[in-house]
């Protein structure tokens, strides 16, 4: 049981072509050649081609880019557009949303300030999605009740009122839970991956529990 175990992590492990470092894929964004020999990113990890992996963050993609590393690891020339990071930075945030309304149909999110406070007394509430642009008196007191929770639920606040409420299917959405689970486990992964380009919280909240 224990030597499947350890095949299977070894199967997920990656070696970043910047650092040279072999790492979970969680932590990593695979590239592919693209037919006219761009550098594309696969963040579904579904694209032909041998993958390129760079760990998330928005340094070591730059990085490969401005140096050739694609072209190097690939052993064939490759073209990195300079605004590659910003790119995965933008499919990121795209595949963010997406499972969110997928989570929703699926009953994995709740919505609405009394929902969600209860949803984080009850611990059950894996994440926090605070919109961007809602009202600080309100966050407030949700993250007072997050507080008390050990450990507390993460916070994303990147997105505004009338993004969530688009990916969702709703409208005024301010307040939103993702329940503990599968689901927030693998939402979290691109989450996470996020955090190497992106703030997850706005400037304005910094001063903010």
């Amino acid at each position: 049981m224990s030597e499947a175990k350890t095949h299977a992590q070894a199967s997920r492990e990656r070696r970043d072509i910047v650092s040279g470092e072999v790492r979970d894929e969680a932590g990593l964004i695979r590239f592919v050649a693209g037919p006219d020999g761009l550098v594309v990113p696969d963040l579904a990890r579904k694209l032909p081609g041998r993958g390129l992996w760079v760990a998330a963050d928005r340094a070591s993609v730059e990085t490969a880019a401005r140096k050739g590393l694609f072209s190097r690891a690939a052993k064939a020339k490759l073209q990195a557009p300079p605004d590659l990071a910003d790119q995965v930075e933008i499919l990121l945030r795209r595949r963010i949303l997406a499972a969110l309304g997928l989570a929703r149909k699926a009953g994995d999110l709740t919505s609405g300030f009394e929902k969600v406070v209860s949803a984080i007394s009850s611990g059950k509430a894996a994440w926090l999605i605070e919109a961007s642009d809602g009202a600080h008196d309100g966050r407030r007191k949700i993250w007072a009740q997050a507080r008390r929770q050990s450990p507390p639920p993460g916070v994303l606040g990147l997105f505004t009122s009338a993004e969530l409420g688009l990916a969702l299917g709703l409208e005024n959405v301010i307040h939103t839970a993702f329940l503990a689970g599968r689901a927030a486990d693998r939402w979290a992964q691109d989450v996470h991956r996020l955090a190497g380009f992106s703030p997850l919280l706005p400037e304005s909240w910094r001063e903010e529990p």
